[in-house]
């Protein structure tokens, strides 16, 4: 691999995607593929920014478009309605996932892995392994900080043994208490006063494409519930202007409480009462309070999409 390839996770980064695409990034490296770079979909969150900040390096550098023909490895994403604009003309060399594989067609072979873990970056923590790599601190701060971050500090219910495992050694390696870091990390993201009702619904949005019909599942850690819902005008005007910018039929954002992992999702659009039968309830006021529901992968996706 001669030309400079980029590696990018999906739009409206989390801290898997950026991680995770430093770590490939880091490994690409070790592997003698010296060209591959890593880029940004999106602006970096205030979690993210802390792990970046404890580290000491900059984020990867924006990536808004690709030319035709662009090498390119796609981390934490395999979906073109979330990639980066001319994705369809690019030449994906990689593809290092842990989501469904949906709507992804290449013109040539490439190396694909998809493992059904609770974060990208235990599927590269496994990488390093089966390659032989020594894993210095910096990558395995990255590492751990992304698996903190995808499994709620492995209090979500797409955590698994292998998620444990790997973020159990990573922390060894790090010289990081786990449980400590992790909460201040998760804290730090927690903070969103300073961001706009335009810019809160879109920190960590995706959108999915089912029968037709586009929708987003956006998602904001909190410690207080209320605190997000006394906002609800504001967002409901901000997620109102999105559904007819984008022509979305329903528009769902999951406030999640990280500390009592319970959400409590904010629901729009004519598709609104897919959200009703998934969950067998009412939609009171545009929203729905969802006891032990953190998970938009596991919990909020698979229900919905069934029912769009």
């Amino acid at each position: 691999m001669e030309e400079k390839v980029f590696i990018f996770g999906h739009q409206n980064p989390d801290t898997d995607s950026i991680c995770s695409s430093l770590v490939e990034e880091y490994l690409g490296h070790k592997n003698g593929w010296h060209s591959v770079e890593a880029r940004r979909l999106g602006n970096v969150n205030e979690e993210t920014q802390y792990v970046l900040d404890y580290l000491g390096i900059e984020a990867p550098a924006l990536l808004e478009e690709v030319e035709e023909g662009q090498g390119v490895i796609l981390i934490d994403h395999n979906e073109f309605n979330q990639s980066v604009k001319g994705i369809e003309k690019a030449k994906i060399w990689a593809v290092t996932d842990h989501h469904r594989i949906a709507n992804i067609e290449t013109g040539d072979p490439l190396y694909y892995t998809a493992k059904p873990y609770g974060c990208t970056s235990t599927i590269l923590f496994e990488e390093f392994k089966r390659l032989g790599h020594t894993i210095e601190k910096k990558e395995a701060i990255l590492m751990a900080s992304a698996i903190i971050s995808d499994t709620l500090l492995l209090k979500s219910p797409t955590t698994t043994d292998y998620d444990r495992k790997a973020l159990e050694e990573l922390a060894k390696i790090a010289e990081i208490d786990a449980n400590e870091y992790g909460l201040a990390m998760l804290k730090a993201g927690t903070n969103l006063d300073k961001f706009t009702a335009e810019q809160l619904i879109c920190l960590d949005a995706k959108m999915l494409n089912t029968k037709g019909t586009k929708y987003v599942i956006a998602q904001v850690n909190t410690v207080s519930i209320e605190d997000v819902l006394a906002r609800q005008e504001e967002l409901e005007k901000a997620i109102l202007a999105e559904i007819e910018q984008k022509g979305l039929g329903m528009f769902i954002l999951a406030i999640t409480d990280i500390l009592a992992s319970n959400s409590e999702i904010l629901v729009l659009g004519d598709k609104a009462e897919a959200v009703e039968k998934s969950f067998g309830k009412k939609l009171e006021n545009h929203h729905m309070f969802l006891e032990g529901v953190v998970s938009r992968k596991k919990q909020l996706l698979p229900l919905i999409d069934k029912n769009v």
